[in-house]
């Protein structure tokens, strides 16, 4: 008995210790990354994830901030819920203690370009070696490539480097075009542009012509649905391609005359943050609209404070979770 009891001490010890290191998993939205479709990864890509839901993803909606959304994981619920009903009273834009879904989905997009502030200033800061407040492109491809001479013609020209070569080539092109003053470095301001292309309408063209030149195979300005799948379709099976066809068809070719258009090119690359906040406004109203009013009044929310916010009880109630499962194991 006394060694079960060892055991349990240390199981419940241990999780409280990996606490410190996965008490809030952020999974930061990288413009790098793509869908296997060659579609931008939405912001919203680890909201479900493995037949799971990641509450990470509406905290930071909520709050705007990865950082701000650790700390509230170490806050006492007491806390948690003070502080959320000052970020209410700010939501409230009306004022009359309740939120509707218009206030909720303008609130999350404004969480959502803070977040991708505080995702490219923390880049930013990587990148920018001797901290002068700018980005070079011989400081952005020495961390990120590991290049150290910019004008060195034979870099990356090995067969097995070919998708570094077309990233390096693409990352070059949104560099020139977020360097508005063209002064050969990038500001605050533009970085944030380079890094977060899909959110600034002045660096969608760029988009555009780089998806246009990976799949526009036949040069006539459009996308027809064998470049759209491109070589992937030669390896894969029957119903893998009849549901890309449906979602080709169904999704992406809307006016229906069998190729996509610039306009539909971008509508499929690019993740619209208005959709995904559409989104998660559904997501929290089920999760908190008790009364089923289609309103959220301040005691709903409060009540669910853990699902807007999260608290030091949400990760309490983790490790009893684990707690309880080690010990059905035994």
């Amino acid at each position: 008995m006394m060694r079960v009891f060892g055991v349990l001490c240390v199981v419940l010890l241990g999780c409280w210790g990996a606490a410190e290191v996965r008490a809030h998993t952020h999974h930061l939205h990288s413009t790098k990354e793509r869908e296997a479709d060659g579609s931008r990864t939405p912001r919203d890509h680890v909201h479900f994830e493995g037949g799971e839901h990641h509450s990470e993803f509406d905290h930071e909606a909520i709050l705007g901030s990865t950082k701000e959304a650790e700390e509230y994981d170490q806050l006492p619920p007491t806390e948690a819920k003070r502080r959320l009903e000052v970020l209410l009273l700010k939501m409230d834009r009306n004022n009359d203690k309740n939120i509707d879904r218009k206030e909720l989905h303008s609130w999350i997009l404004r969480s959502f370009r803070m977040l991708s502030e505080e995702e490219s200033a923390e880049r930013m800061d990587e990148v920018d070696e001797d901290e002068d407040g700018y980005v070079t492109w011989a400081e952005y491809i020495l961390e990120t490539y590991g290049i150290n001479n910019p004008d060195d013609q034979k870099l990356l020209e090995k067969e097995d480097q070919a998708e570094e070569q077309r990233l390096l080539r693409e990352d070059r092109q949104l560099f020139n075009a977020a360097d508005k003053n063209i002064d050969g470095r990038l500001d605050e301001e533009e970085f944030l542009a380079f890094s977060h292309p899909e959110e600034h309408p002045d660096m969608l063209p760029v988009i555009l012509e780089q998806t246009l030149e990976e799949k526009d195979t036949n040069k006539d300005g459009n996308i027809d649905f064998q470049e759209y799948i491109g070589d992937k379709g030669q390896d894969k099976d029957r119903e893998w391609l009849l549901t890309e066809k449906d979602k080709f068809d169904n999704e992406h070719d809307k006016d229906a005359n069998g190729v996509l258009d610039r306009e539909e090119i971008l509508a499929w690359v690019v993740p619209t943050n208005e959709d995904i906040a559409e989104d998660e406004v559904d997501h929290l109203f089920g999760a908190a609209d008790d009364d089923g009013n289609d309103i959220l009044s301040f005691l709903e929310v409060l009540e669910h404070h853990d699902v807007f916010v999260g608290s030091e009880a949400t990760d309490y109630g983790d490790h009893l979770h684990n707690l309880d499962r080690f010990e059905d194991e035994l």
